[in-house]
Order: C-alpha cells, then sequence, then structure tokens
C-alpha cells in the first residue's frame, strides 16, 4: 500500500536520487512478497528503508538466499530485458521503497549515461557474485560456507572477539550457504562448545579465530 508520509531516501548517488523521485513510494511489511520468480513484471524497487532478500525455492519449499539489499540499493533491474523475473524478492523486515515502472526506468537511462554505466557495472558485480557462489557451492563443504558466512557479516570488538550485528537465525544461515537448518544448528552448538561462538544479547559472537576445517 501507499505510505501516508513521504520518506526522505538515504544518501544516494544523484542519479539513483533522481530515480527514486520518481517512484511511488511503498510500505512493506516482513515477508512481503515483492516479486515472485518466473512472473512477467518490470518494476525496480530502490530500497529506501528496511531490507529485501532475493532467493530461489522448489516445489518443496526449500530456498536459497541469493542476496541482501538495504538502504540505497535495488533490485528488480534484471526485468529490463523483458524476460520474467529470475528470482523471488521478499521483505525480511518493516521496508519502504521507492517503486519506478520499467518505463521511468528506461526514460531516466536515456536521460543520464552515468547511471547506465552505473547500471552495468551492477549487473557485473552480480555476475560474478553468482559465480562465486556457485564455486563456493560446488567446491567448499558445508562448515567453510559458514565460517566464510561468519566472517564476512561479523565486525570487530575492543577485545579481540567479532560479532554479528544482525541477527541470523538457523534457518536464514542454512538459506544462504545452501545445507539444512539442522546441519547449522548441529556446527553452531559444537562450534559454541568449542569456545570459538557464543549467543550474546540475540547476537553470534566469533570468541576466537575460527579452525580451518571442522
Amino acid at each position: 500500500m501507499p505510505v501516508a508520509s513521504v520518506v526522505e531516501p538515504p544518501a544516494l548517488p544523484t542519479a539513483l536520487l533522481q530515480l527514486a523521485q520518481r517512484g511511488v513510494q511503498r510500505r512493506y511489511r516482513t515477508r512481503a512478497l515483492l516479486i515472485e520468480e518466473g512472473e512477467q513484471g518490470g518494476s525496480v524497487y530502490i530500497v529506501l528503508s528496511g531490507r529485501l532478500r532475493a532467493f530461489l525455492s522448489d516445489s518443496r519449499g526449500r530456498e536459497i538466499t541469493l542476496s541482501l539489499h538495504g538502504p540505497g540499493e535495488y533490485v528488480g533491474e534484471m526485468s529490463l530485458d523483458g524476460g520474467p523475473r529470475s528470482a523471488s524478492v521478499e521483505a525480511v523486515e518493516p521496508t519502504i521503497c521507492a517503486v519506478v515502472t520499467r518505463e521511468t526506468l528506461l526514460h531516466h537511462i536515456a536521460e543520464h549515461p552515468d547511471f547506465a554505466l552505473a547500471l552495468i557495472v551492477r549487473l557485473i558485480k552480480r555476475a560474478r557474485l553468482a559465480t562465486e557462489s556457485a564455486r563456493s557451492m560446488a567446491l567448499l563443504d558445508v562448515y567453510s560456507r559458514l565460517k566464510r558466512l561468519l566472517e564476512d557479516r561479523s565486525a570487530p570488538n575492543p577485545d579481540g572477539s567479532r560479532h554479528i550485528a544482525e541477527r541470523l537465525t538457523h534457518q536464514a544461515i542454512a538459506s544462504e550457504i545452501g545445507c539444512s537448518r539442522e546441519m547449522v544448528s548441529r556446527l553452531l552448538k559444537d562450534l559454541e562448545q568449542g569456545g570459538y561462538v557464543a549467543v550474546a544479547q540475540r547476537q553470534l559472537v566469533l570468541l576466537k579465530e575460527l579452525p580451518a576445517r571442522w
């Protein structure tokens, strides 16, 4: 539903800010589905607040997370070719987006060549990330994928430990690294018993460097 009041966009590059101002602001509840894989659609969603998750799912309800997008990022640009949506997108928390139609996006690209270049660079980065993700799934074991995720998401503390600010559920981790929730729970329990990780105020804390192998 359209929001009653206009939310100021976060700090954005000029061309993206101008594009956001051309869109309609909409508010989405947690778990609201913005884009469904396989559907036809041409809108681009620029995140003004909150966070979105792009994911794939199968007929059995299993999911794998492709990417997360916070304020200043956008999703849906793959629809520029007129093809079906390549992934689903949902809000993982209350989120406000500027929704821009495909026609508006094409006009904006024509008027702002610098945005067109930024869009190309973004698509190249997405392709590189997809390649890296495929390599990780094929060549790394589950523990190695878990270790990479925990280390990438953590920030240093003054005492030398590291913490992950976002609250990652075992299911969310499993969806990101492509395994079962039970496997994640078992690995984290082992790491906790080994003194490598702890949970403080519902946040994961890496107490010391994680072992290379488990």
